[in-house]
């Protein structure tokens, strides 16, 4: 019998055929290599459906997601130790590949390095995560080790080294994310008056008040601080140091422990990312504080002499050099036990400084600046470090209530001197003229005419024997001569509302002090600092003064909470006076 022709397969087609061994035999284009030439896959079976069955397979492969590509036949433990020392590590920073290299040679290579790569599997993944765990590593160290894994297979199937990644099938160990309890203010009142006592005591304040992250406390340099303008610059992170012998490992000892032991790493890099450099304002008593420690350092420096390493940086060691954040960690662990303050981490200053931050209602643009949170990332960030506290939710509950069940400070009722204009959310006026409304000898400024003269009405009515009425101010006028200047010029309606005030001092043995006033009265919020006021039902709080005595006060618009409230506040002011080192109170 003749052959056809055009019986021949065409160029790059799937062929079968019988072998002079015996066995079916199938050859599959699934590519070209890197020479140029085809990538031609063989594949053998003793009958033809077999081979026929496995020729399919292959392609539907090759169509989907790609068949493996051809060359060395990797173990986990090869490609793991392939792509940390030779993909990862000259891409990554150095405390990432830190973290990569304990998953891998502590973990998934003792774990899982002798299986083939292309014949693990997602449950191989899966009961290694559990004997980690049952091995008493930490749900958090088991997840580590997973997203380790995850991240070298994704690069194993990018180069064709997989077809799919199992640890992205896997399900990834359970960790539970506490929630982070940030400290209180007399816990941090507690934490800086003990921090007063020791070297370096401006680089708690940073942490507690700003909210700088531990590298980049310690990588502040002094060319970073600008006293003039009061802003302190975040430019760059202080790294952890990384050591190898100089002693030819002849000493016996951990690297870190030689007596001659070089550090392999920079002392610095720049800020985790674009957000990170940022330039924050600076509180007064915190660039006080600083000023002081700069003269501590220059007595430093004179008295190590030739032994001070000049390197710049604010917090130093005692010969200039920057310091270390293990030995940074451990000193944060002594101030929280020295201070009677509760267990926590150092990076739980940051969480409390960025929920102080929500306390004060600071804007939300203003927090990522500060905190250094990237725009994409920022709403995450947020609900992550700023936490509800007992205050801020005392003050919801607060503004929920006035809503619903009583009068807002925006709707409060006015007095005979007619009815009070709302808040007013207008921007301010291209007008430069500030009105202000004249009580007596205070001034109060307005951005609206008609607020001004509501309040001046409305006081001259309750004070019929005092001048009042309203001036014009040009604004440069007021800026310059004014009180409290710009920030002073109000927006909105004094709030009208009453509130009620409690007061008692009590001396170091707890003995009531006679102050030769009421114990407790009444007034209208606007009459004093309108600003100051709060709208909660009621606040009190206890305060050493400089001569040691302590005072208990005690304000809200609830008077029968006010006085009830003022008996807690006494109680605590006798305890605070009796035992002073109870309170961190020096």
């Amino acid at each position: 019998m003749t052959k056809p022709k055009n019986s021949r397969q065409p160029n790059g087609a799937s062929s079968i055929f019988l072998g002079k061994d015996g066995r079916w035999h199938g050859y599959v284009t699934v590519g070209v290599k890197d020479d140029g030439a085809p990538d031609r896959r063989h594949v053998s079976r003793k009958t033809r459906p077999e081979v026929t069955k496995a020729v399919r397979e292959l392609e539907k492969q090759r169509d989907s997601t790609g068949v493996r590509k051809a060359g060395q036949t990797w173990t986990v433990k090869t490609w793991l130790t392939h792509w940390v020392e030779n993909i990862a590590a000259p891409n990554v920073g150095e405390n990432t590949i830190d973290g990569y290299r304990v998953a891998v040679y502590h973990h998934l290579i003792p774990g899982l390095g002798g299986h083939r790569l292309e014949k693990l599997e997602p449950e191989h993944l899966e009961r290694f995560y559990q004997k980690m765990q049952a091995n008493g590593s930490a749900a958090g160290t088991a997840h580590q080790a997973h997203r380790t894994a995850n991240t070298a297979l994704n690069e194993a199937v990018r180069r064709r080294h997989l077809t799919t990644n199992p640890a992205s099938i896997a399900k990834a160990p359970k960790v539970e994310e506490e929630e982070v309890e940030p400290y209180t203010l007399a816990e941090i009142q507690r934490l800086l008056l003990e921090a007063g006592k020791h070297r370096n005591h401006a680089r708690w304040v940073i942490a507690l008040a700003l909210g700088l992250r531990q590298g980049e406390a310690l990588g502040l340099k002094w060319d970073d601080v600008d006293f003039e303008e009061g802003v302190l610059f975040v430019r760059r992170g202080r790294l952890r140091p990384r050591y190898k012998h100089g002693c030819g490992d002849k000493c016996g000892r951990k690297p870190g422990y030689c007596p001659q032991k070089i550090n392999t790493r920079r002392e610095t890099k720049d800020t985790k990312t674009r957000a990170g450099k940022r330039t924050i304002g600076a509180p007064e008593q915190l660039l006080a504080l600083l000023q002081r420690h700069k003269e501590a350092q220059d007595r430093e420096r004179a008295l190590a002499r030739d032994l001070w390493v000049e390197k710049g940086y604010v917090f130093t060691s005692p010969t200039g050099e920057p310091l270390n954040p293990n030995t940074d960690h451990h000193k944060w662990k002594d101030l929280l036990k020295a201070a009677g303050v509760r267990e926590g981490r150092l990076h739980d200053a940051r969480h409390t400084a960025a929920t102080v931050l929500l306390i004060l209602g600071v804007p939300e643009a203003v927090v990522d600046r500060i905190m250094g949170w990237e725009p994409g990332k920022s709403a995450r960030m947020r609900r992550r470090y700023q936490h509800l506290t007992g205050q801020v939710l005392q003050q919801t509950a607060a503004k929920v209530g006035g809503l619903l069940w009583g009068a807002t400070p925006s709707a409060s009722p006015s007095t005979s001197g007619g009815p009070a204009a709302g808040p007013s959310q207008d921007p301010a006026p291209a007008d430069p003229t500030v009105y202000v409304a004249r009580l007596g000898e205070r001034r109060i400024p307005f951005l609206h005419r008609e607020h001004a003269d509501t309040v001046a009405s409305q006081w001259g009515a309750d004070h019929p024997n005092h001048a009042a009425g309203v001036e014009e101010w040009d604004r440069d006028k007021w800026e310059d001569k004014g009180r409290g200047g710009m920030r002073a010029i109000r927006e909105r309606m004094p709030d009208r509302r009453v509130v009620h005030h409690a007061h008692a001092v009590y001396l170091p043995g707890g003995e009531r002090l006679n102050i030769g006033r009421n114990d407790q009265w009444s007034v209208m919020a606007w009459e004093f600092e309108i600003d100051l006021y709060t709208d909660l039902p009621v606040r009190w709080h206890t305060t050493r003064r400089p001569g040691q005595e302590i005072e208990a006060q005690v304000r809200g618009t609830d008077e029968d909470a006010v006085a009830a409230a003022f008996a807690d506040a006494c109680a605590q002011a006798v305890d605070r006076a009796k035992a002073p080192g109870k309170y961190g109170d020096s």
